[in-house]
């Protein structure tokens, strides 16, 4: 799937209502100030290079997280990279 592709899904995404997320996806927040939401496969979870950065939410945030949603405490743009190893959003 083409990188453009996959901001047009995610940016689509974002235009839903939070209950609006596909079956097999969640909903994750990116980014330290501002936030931003993606919605990635859930298949995301157990790979390592995502395990990384919920390590890095864990240890910024820890388990008691003020926003209530998944937030990884990255950069948009280095998620995007991440994501596009992944295989795309």
């Amino acid at each position: 799937m083409a990188i453009r592709q996959m901001l047009r899904r995610s940016f689509s995404s974002e235009r839903r209502s939070p209950s609006e997320v596909p079956k097999g996806h969640l909903a994750v927040y990116v980014g330290k100030n501002e936030k931003k939401r993606f919605v990635i496969p859930i298949s995301y979870l157990n790979h390592p290079l995502f395990q990384e950065l919920l390590y890095q939410a864990e240890e910024e945030y820890g388990f008691d997280h003020p926003m209530g949603g998944l937030t990884i405490p990255c950069s948009h743009d280095f998620f995007l990279e991440v994501a596009s190893r992944l295989g795309g959003l």
